[in-house]
C-alpha cells in the first residue's frame, strides 16, 4: 500500500511550519534577551567542587506553553 502523494506533502509543510514557528520563537526570545534555561525558577544546585545539577523548572514550563499553542493552532487549521 503506497501513501497518498498529496496526504505526504500536507504532513511534511505542517512539519515544517511547526518548525519555523518554534525556530521564530526561540530566535524572537534571544534577541529580547531572554534565554532559555536561564530564566528566574530555574535551579542550579553545586554539590561540592565538581558536582552540579540543573532543574529547568521555568523553561520547561514556558515551553510547554508554546508548544501546546502551536499544536492547538496547528489543529485547529487541519480541522
Amino acid at each position: 500500500m503506497t501513501p497518498n502523494t498529496p496526504s505526504v506533502a500536507k504532513w511534511f509543510i505542517i512539519a515544517g511550519l511547526i518548525l519555523l514557528g518554534i525556530g521564530g520563537v526561540l530566535w524572537l526570545l534571544g534577541r529580547s534577551g531572554i534565554s532559555i534555561g536561564n530564566l528566574p525558577g530555574d535551579l542550579r544546585f553545586e554539590l561540592g567542587e565538581n558536582t552540579t545539577c540543573f532543574v529547568p523548572l521555568v523553561s520547561s514550563i514556558l515551553l510547554s506553553l508554546i508548544l501546546t499553542l502551536l499544536l492547538n493552532l496547528v489543529l485547529r487549521i487541519i480541522k
